[in-house]
């Protein structure tokens, strides 16, 4: 067999990949499909791309994944942009993706809508709006060096309240940077915790222009701002996530600049005349109330005649006082009559007393003691004498003193003749010695004969 014509599969997946790399028209494939499998990640983005018939890999660097405004949902028709390539080490092919739109709407628009929802589940569309103070020192201003927003917004309160003192910001207002900078910035005036204030925006222009004032990052820094926020972004028409998070819209700089000072500074020296009255009229009231108060109570009886005020604490300090001596000398009596009895319990309980009587009980207890001890020997000896007569009446010597003898044999005693045969030698035993015989004849009775 000729192996050399056989290819291993990492050189055939090579020569395919190359097919793949230098075919002209895999170089840019514009592609729609239903996303399927997306799972976010922080790095690179693997996903697959569907249609009714058929499904292909997708993969979505982090550098392009970065640039998509909006946030992809599973099930969601996209169109996209990019390269077919074959992945040598699984040997399938894949879309490596370079730009990525929703099918029939902008991904501006998409990303908008997204962050709305999302940002009004979490209320910061309906939290408590902080109010604009009436009467500012200092206005944080958070726009572009040089537009029109600052022109304006100077030009109007220099006219209207020209002792408020503005404070510019100046931050990017468009492009890729510009949400980072925003934010420092209304972070910053927040920070200084010497404005009244602080009014944030720029010109009109298209949705890419303002798309800044639409990134969470700038929606965050205006909720936890501890100021007053004055959002002015664009013209009338247009509304960005700025506007809604902020405490007021302006429609333009100079309506934000008018929320942020009084009318006119003619009606504020009205507004001021009349709170200076309110307040003289409130003080004059509340003087001539305290008044009428200390004459009435200088008036009073007790300040008449002032030793009224302790003439019943005195009186009831004398019962108190009969009182607690009436208990001292009953609580006295009564230990009086405790130690008494006490005494008598303890006389009662005398230790000599007590060792007198104990002794007369031994006295009592060794006499009766020593009387059964001398009847219990008595009863004992007698006893003992009874059961001697019987057994001297048992010993078996006696009865071989009357001519009565036993057999044994090997030291065992005989009862029964069965248990001897003839030519064994006995051992007769009588009362005064022992006599050793030979058994010549042995006859068993018949019948108890």
């Amino acid at each position: 067999m000729d192996r050399s014509k056989y290819l291993t599969v990492s050189q055939l997946t090579k020569y395919l990949k190359l097919k793949f790399d230098r075919d002209p028209y895999l170089q840019t494939v514009y592609l729609t499909g239903e996303l399927s499998n997306f799972r976010l990640r922080s790095g690179h983005q693997y996903f697959s791309l569907k249609d009714d018939h058929a499904v292909i890999d997708a993969v979505m660097f982090r550098g392009q994944f970065s640039k998509v405004k909006f946030t992809p949902e599973e099930g969601m028709k996209l169109c996209v942009t990019g390269h077919v390539g074959l992945y040598e080490r699984s040997g399938r092919y894949q879309i490596y993706i370079d730009t990525m739109e929703p099918d029939g709407i902008g991904s501006l628009y998409l990303a908008f809508e997204q962050l709305k929802k999302k940002l009004s589940a979490e209320g910061l569309f309906s939290r408590p709006k902080k109010p604009v103070p009436l009467f500012p020192r200092r206005i944080a201003v958070v726009t572009s060096l040089n537009g029109a927003v600052i022109r304006d917004i100077n030009t109007t309160v220099r006219r209207r309240y020209p002792i408020a003192q503005v404070v510019l910001f100046p931050t990017v207002v468009q492009g890729e940077k510009a949400a980072a900078d925003i934010a420092r910035q209304i972070k910053r005036a927040g920070e200084r915790g010497d404005f009244d204030t602080l009014i944030i925006g720029r010109g009109g222009g298209s949705i890419e222009d303002l798309w800044p004032f639409n990134e969470e990052v700038v929606a965050r820094a205006i909720a936890d701002c501890p100021l007053p926020v004055i959002s002015s972004v664009g013209h009338e028409t247009d509304t960005t996530i700025a506007d809604l998070v902020a405490d007021q819209r302006a429609a333009t700089p100079t309506a934000a600049a008018e929320l942020a000072t009084p009318q006119r500074l003619d009606n504020t020296l009205m507004l001021i005349g009349d709170f200076q009255r309110r307040l003289y009229n409130t003080l004059r009231a509340q003087i001539d109330f305290d008044r009428k108060q200390l004459a009435k109570l200088t008036g009073s009886y007790i300040f008449q005649q002032p030793t009224r005020l302790y003439e019943n604490y005195a009186q009831k300090v004398d019962q108190l006082t009969q009182q607690l001596r009436q208990q001292q000398d009953n609580r006295l009596t009564s230990a009086a009559n405790d130690v008494a009895q006490l005494e008598n319990r303890l006389l009662a309980y005398n230790p000599q007393r007590l060792v007198d009587q104990d002794q007369l009980t031994v006295q009592q207890l060794t006499a009766r003691l020593q009387t059964a001890v001398q009847a219990r020997v008595q009863q004992v000896s007698q006893q003992l004498q009874a059961l001697t007569k019987q057994l001297h009446s048992l010993d078996p010597l006696k009865i071989m003193e009357r001519g009565y003898t036993y057999v044994t044999k090997d030291g065992k005693v005989v009862n029964q003749a069965a248990q001897l045969a003839p030519g064994e030698p006995l051992l007769l035993h009588f009362a005064d010695g022992e006599v050793t015989v030979t058994i010549t004849k042995i006859k068993e009775k018949k019948n108890g004969k």
